[in-house]
């Protein structure tokens, strides 16, 4: 399972951090992945001026923002997905 992590601190609130969250959890319904995706809220990444700022699993913190959610779903998040998705 893959964990997204959205910081709902300040800085990222006012820049639309619930608006990614809903969009990310509209998307995995929409993708057919709510089984492999986990979308967690978490207060600061430490990422302040990269608002919103998210993290996948382990990996960097981004910045993501309600215009650009859809972009980083669909080029960061589906590729992993369907990587466990492969059968050797």
């Amino acid at each position: 399972m893959m964990t997204i992590k959205v910081c709902i601190g300040s800085a990222c609130h006012l820049k639309g951090s619930y608006n990614v969250i809903n969009s990310l959890q509209q998307m995995s319904e929409e993708y057919g992945v709510t089984e492999e995706v986990e979308i967690d809220a978490i207060f600061c990444l430490g990422c302040c001026t990269e608002a919103v700022s998210v993290k996948i699993d382990n990996g960097s913190v981004q910045g993501v923002s309600p215009a650009t959610v859809r972009n980083f779903f669909i080029t960061k998040v589906l590729p992993k997905v369907n990587m466990c998705h492969k059968v050797p």
